[in-house]
Parts: structure tokens; C-alpha cells; sequence
């Protein structure tokens, strides 16, 4: 199975801050956009920014102003900066990439394993 590569979690006091990373392999092309979700068990599965090839950003509200989301596609390689983190953000971040292979012939979604980020007060 197809999985994106995360790096970066850990653990940070408030206010700290930490940057994930995420490459796709090489069998993935065609990524028109890259996302970074969170799930935690009080707030369930959020879609933390998302960017798509043009550089066009969103954030959830919540988060927007403190993270940064960046990323090359060329080397299909998506980032997470992380500033100014609070309790509400310990989670497991996943990166998301819709994509193709060359063994499929429509776009799917393509996840990370997921990487734990934890914020203590």
C-alpha cells in the first residue's frame, strides 16, 4: 500500500513551536493539492490547511495565523510549520496528497502514517 512519509512530532511545552514534513514516493504524480489533517478523540478528524499547486492556502480557523503550510511540488514534499502551539492542538497529524499511479487510472488519496503531536501547559 502507498503511503506518504511523515516526520516531526513530538513534544512541546505551550507556546513552543515544531515543523512536520511529508514526500510522497516516487510512484505518485499528478498532486494537484496537499493537506494536513489532525484527529483527536475530543474534536474527532479536522483538516488542518490545506495548498494547492497555484499556492493558494486555507486554514481552519482555529490554527490560522500560528501555522504555516508550504510545499514543493516538484519534490512532492509538503511542510507544516507550527508556531505558538496550545493544549488544543495535541493530536495525530496526517498529511494528505490526492494523486495518481501508474497502476491506477483516476486520482485517490494517498495518507501519511500519521505523527503525534503533543502539547503539555
Amino acid at each position: 500500500q502507498v503511503q506518504l512519509t511523515e516526520s516531526g512530532g513530538g513534544s512541546v511545552q505551550s507556546g513552543g513551536s515544531l515543523r512536520l514534513s511529508c514526500t510522497a514516493p516516487g510512484s505518485l504524480f499528478d498532486i494537484p493539492d496537499m493537506q494536513w489533517h489532525r484527529l483527536s478523540q475530543e474534536k474527532g478528524r479536522e483538516m488542518v490547511a490545506s495548498i494547492d499547486k497555484r499556492g493558494n492556502t486555507n486554514y481552519l480557523a482555529s490554527v490560522r495565523g500560528r501555522f504555516t503550510i508550504s510545499a514543493d511540488f516538484a519534490r512532492k514534499t509538503v511542510w507544516l510549520q507550527m508556531d505558538n502551539l496550545n493544549a488544543d492542538d495535541t493530536a495525530v497529524y496526517h498529511c494528505n496528497m490526492r494523486a495518481q499511479t501508474p497502476w491506477t487510472t483516476r486520482h485517490q488519496d494517498y495518507w501519511g502514517q500519521g505523527t503525534l503531536v503533543t502539547v503539555s501547559s
